[in-house]
């Protein structure tokens, strides 16, 4: 195995959490990880090696801005094409929030590939899978039916949370707590109360990390999400979501994010795949604490702006030569 190689871009900062994993984060790195360097990817053109310090600078700006946030925030950015990846805080622990909807997704395609479920199932809207927080289902009379498919959509395009408890009653909560660690999944978990809309702490929270997050989206992205039908449909319905707000909201006409976002107990979310002329890449951006959601999601859009000028050749990054 490849020994990684980490550049750090400033000096250290403070530690932002009293829940880390792993090694010190406190500085942002640009890393070449071993798992990346596992995954078969094009070899580097001259022109992709050029870009490179393009990719670092871009690191030391998200670095600044993650320094002035007055709150806690995790990031990741993954070149997908190349490997490259740029990470501040990405094993801290989150509550995951209604990012938590994503691997219920990949958990409902897994049983549909098992054969225990379909996309045309239907399942009955009752009281009890009624929830409040985002959505309109839950204004929908008791005994409506709707398709696993209609529900999916529901959940990751307008977070819809009683779409989310009729299919985590289908499925199944345990189901579920034992399928998130077959996706790799180390701190990524999954408990009824941590599901709970209340603003104030919760005995059993659904923690993620930026990092487990991105690995969803980069294992989608490849076709490895279940299998690679469902990695496509699972992603095309992400790039389905209503609403251009947090990263989708400065995204340059023409590019396509794949993304989902998260908003509870003053933690502020958003984690998606770009699709960009110059290279795809998976952004991930977690923050908690904050003093207003309006300030986190305006930091959010600031990250992805940042990224953004990057692919678009702000940097001086230039088209790959072979396109």
């Amino acid at each position: 195995m490849i020994a990684p190689v980490v550049y750090m871009l400033a000096a250290p900062g403070g530690m932002l959490s009293d829940r880390f994993i792993g090694r010190d984060p406190s500085h942002g790195f640009i890393e070449d990880e071993p798992e990346v360097l596992a995954r078969v990817l094009p070899p580097l053109t001259d022109a992709d090696k050029a870009m490179r310090p393009a990719f670092e600078k871009m690191g030391a700006e998200l670095e600044k801005a993650a320094q002035a946030y007055p709150a806690r925030v995790g990031i990741m950015v993954r070149d997908l094409g190349r490997g490259w990846t740029y990470t501040y805080h990405a094993d801290d622990l989150f509550p995951s929030a209604s990012l938590i909807k994503v691997p219920i997704m990949v958990g409902v395609f897994d049983k549909i590939n098992r054969g225990r479920l379909s996309l045309h199932s239907k399942l009955k809207l009752r009281r009890s899978t009624r929830m409040g927080g985002s959505g309109r289902i839950k204004w929908r009379r008791d005994g409506t039916r709707f398709s696993v498919r209609q529900l999916l959509e529901m959940m990751m395009q307008r977070s819809d949370n009683t779409a989310m408890l009729l299919l985590i009653d289908e499925v199944g909560m345990g189901y579920l707590q034992n399928f998130f660690p077959t996706m790799g999944l180390v701190y990524t978990e999954i408990y009824p109360e941590g599901l709970r809309l209340t603003s104030g702490r919760v005995r059993y929270e659904n923690y993620t990390t930026p990092r487990e997050m991105a690995s969803i989206f980069e294992k989608g992205y490849h076709g490895e999400l279940v299998n690679s039908f469902a990695s496509e449909l699972m992603m095309d319905i992400m790039k389905g979501k209503k609403g251009k707000t947090r990263l989708a909201k400065k995204l340059p006409i023409g590019w396509e994010i794949a993304h989902k976002t998260g908003l509870l107990r003053r933690s502020c979310h958003d984690v998606g795949v770009v699709y960009s002329p110059n290279g795809d890449f998976v952004i991930s951006v977690l923050t908690g604490r904050n003093a207003s959601y309006g300030q986190a999601k305006r930091f959010i859009t600031k990250v992805g702006e940042i990224t953004y000028r990057h692919y678009r050749n702000d940097f001086g990054l230039v088209a790959r030569a072979d396109q």
